[in-house]
């Protein structure tokens, strides 16, 4: 029997007597005790309604009828492993091949989007037979050990880089080495990745993979220019190595132009493979990687089996399949589209009248705002971010930042955020901006 519902404060000291502490809260200094959520609303115990603007896993909206639904109805039939035949991991690997390039269309279910990650970088070196790794400066792949390993965001805060992973700058036109005013920062970032490609020849490495986020979430909702992906691509293949496509974050129609965020590059460019998570299962913990033929079965000729005791069981691809059908039924890539774009003209107008806003950057429901203390050196104002962050807490707005600076104010809502929440949180941010200038100048 469940005890009755603690306050906010004994969950709290159970939480910090229990839980490790390096398993963080949102606003570690007053956190919200959230209960209850539906659609992009999160409740907390005295049934405050907050407007969730950064939970992508719920990316159909929290609690969505059909999922619980489909979930439910298949519980009450069978859960149970891969190896026997089932329906719905066929079924859902059939329609998942519907939405990507025909080259990619083998799947492997699992668990997580690290999981993921990991599988990905096997299959990456068993086909290659290289071991080496580049990686985008700031990236974030996931937690496990082989994951933190190329990942920098967390690698530089514990033993460091490994020799076999390497580090290409991020191909940021706002803030990074090539801007908005180089004359092609397409091939200057691309030529970055081929020069590290070259010095890690002359050491007699050998690269397996790029391994890259379609769209740099933890970097800064970073939108890297189109035709960068095919040109590194083509320095990698070269040297013998593969391009695999994050797309834990933003996949599954996020973007709203096109349902990967990949395809943002052109319809020329398709990686060798894809990884996906969070969004996938709208709160259920299924992920996926998806490959070519050939990458497949280069990996099944160990003669080792690949077993994932939970991937793909008939309870987490009903809820696939269940939300693949949600996107379509309620329109949601479209929504996406029109929704983004609404935000990010109301932002752009923002701009306008703040001087803090420096940049607003995204696609669809993918959006960054990078805040800045001065517009000639583009400092990062980590601050005032921050503090505009608790605010809109206090204004019942779940809002949260990323980038190297941790000012990038990120938007990843669920899909079903509408005109009126963009309208409201940007009408929130303007008042709480114009209150953050005025005490500026009363100082």
């Amino acid at each position: 029997m469940r005890p009755a519902q603690r306050s906010r404060q004994e969950t709290l000291a159970l939480r910090r007597q229990l839980i490790g502490s390096s398993c963080k809260l949102f606003f570690s200094n007053d956190p919200v005790k959230i209960v209850k959520a539906k659609g992009q609303y999160m409740y907390d115990e005295n049934g405050r309604r907050y407007l969730d603007c950064i939970n992508n896993v719920a990316h159909v909206g929290h609690c969505h009828p059909d999922i619980v639904k489909a979930a439910h109805e298949q519980n009450q039939l069978l859960n149970t492993n891969s190896r026997y035949l089932h329906d719905n991991l066929v079924d859902y690997a059939e329609r998942l091949s519907k939405t990507l390039p025909e080259k990619l269309c083998i799947f492997y279910f699992l668990n997580s989007g690290s999981e993921a990650n990991d599988l990905a970088l096997r299959l990456a070196r068993q086909y290659t037979k290289h071991e080496d790794v580049i990686v985008l400066d700031y990236a974030y792949h996931g937690h496990l050990t082989s994951l933190i390993d190329i990942s920098p965001y967390k690698f530089r805060n514990l033993e460091g880089q490994k020799e076999w992973v390497h580090v290409a700058p991020v191909p940021d036109t706002y803030r990074g080495l090539y801007r908005e005013d180089h004359e092609d920062s397409v091939t200057a970032y691309a030529n970055e990745v081929k020069n590290i490609i070259e010095q890690a020849h002359k050491r007699g490495r050998k690269i397996a993979a790029f391994f890259v986020e379609s769209l740099p979430s933890v970097g800064g909702q970073i939108i890297p220019p189109a035709g960068y992906f095919q040109k590194v691509a083509e320095h990698v293949r070269k040297a013998g190595g593969v391009f695999i496509a994050d797309e834990i974050q933003v996949g599954f129609g996020r973007i709203g132009k096109h349902f990967w965020a990949f395809q943002l590059q052109g319809e020329d460019f398709i990686p060798d493979i894809v990884t996906m998570g969070k969004p996938i299962g709208n709160g259920h913990p299924i992920a996926c990687v998806a490959t070519t033929k050939e990458i497949a079965e280069a990996f099944a000729s160990t003669g080792v089996e690949y077993f994932n005791t939970f991937g793909g069981n008939p309870v987490s691809c009903a809820i696939g399949l269940a939300v693949l059908d949600v996107i379509e039924k309620e329109h949601l890539q479209a929504h996406a589209t029109e929704v983004g774009n609404f935000l990010m003209k109301l932002l752009k107008e923002q701009k306008i009248k703040h001087p803090i806003i420096g940049d607003v950057r995204g696609s669809g429901l993918f959006i960054g705002v990078d805040l800045i203390k001065d517009q000639a050196q583009r400092t990062p104002a980590t601050e005032e971010a921050e503090h505009l962050i608790t605010r809109l807490k206090e204004e019942y707005i779940l809002l949260s930042t990323d980038g190297p600076g941790r000012n990038v104010l990120k938007f990843k809502p669920p899909m079903c955020f509408n005109m009126e929440d963009a309208k409201f949180v940007v009408d929130t941010i303007d008042k709480l901006l114009t209150d953050m200038e005025k005490e500026h100048l009363d100082q």
